[in-house]
């Protein structure tokens, strides 16, 4: 079932949904890459600086699109039964992760990483296309909780009905449609095609927050 044309859409719907959050401390964070682009028109409809919460899904061997956890800068999340359930070993978990931490590593350095004043008593927003396994939006919380962001609201355009952050994790969950059927994000979206770097970079760049 689709429910957007695009991610720029879902962002455009999603926006007043977040308005009781805004404030002159709230602080946008697209999960890149396909969040930031949800995440822009967010920001620009709160008047917030946007920027990037870099993440990177652990996926099982053989099944990227399966995780089995994410990485982000100071949170490490791995899914116990989704190991268990693809007989993933111990060394294949750690093989993926150095992969993957050499391209949050190449990521964080393109799209920038936001000062800890910036982040310190921020109300932050962490905005995705949408949540899966949510190993994503979680690693991104704990991260921005980690360095000191004093709320925390998740926004996701959809996310599987029977979902829910963890206790603690985040302040807030706004996801306007939680289905009941759900297989993977990319169904409910028209236009699912890759973001690149260049178009997250681009939106970075002309940040609304500095209007």
């Amino acid at each position: 079932m689709v429910l957007f044309a695009d991610r720029a859409e879902a962002g455009r719907l999603l926006a007043p949904l977040l308005e009781p959050w805004a404030s002159p401390r709230t602080v946008v964070f697209g999960i890149a890459r396909g969040g930031v682009v949800v995440a822009a028109p967010v920001a620009r409809h709160l008047g917030a600086p946007l920027r990037a919460a870099v993440v990177r899904k652990l996926g099982s061997p053989g099944n990227e699109e399966y995780a089995l956890g994410a990485i982000a800068d100071s949170a490490r999340v791995i899914d116990a039964d989704a190991v268990a359930r693809t007989g993933a070993s111990t060394a294949d978990v750690a093989d993926v992760e150095t992969r993957e931490r050499a391209e949050l590593a190449r990521r964080t350095a393109l799209f920038g990483s936001p000062p800890p004043d910036e982040v310190t008593g921020a109300a932050a927003i962490v905005v995705d296309d949408g949540v899966a396994t949510g190993a994503t939006a979680t690693a991104a919380c704990r991260s921005l909780r980690a360095r000191g962001a004093a709320s925390i609201v998740l926004a996701a355009p959809v996310a599987p009905a029977r979902w829910e952050p963890e206790a603690g994790v985040v302040d807030a969950y706004v996801c306007p449609h939680r289905e009941a059927e759900f297989w993977a994000v990319g169904p409910f979206y028209a236009d699912f095609r890759q973001t690149t770097d260049a178009e997250v970079a681009a939106l970075l760049a002309d940040d609304p927050g500095s209007v």
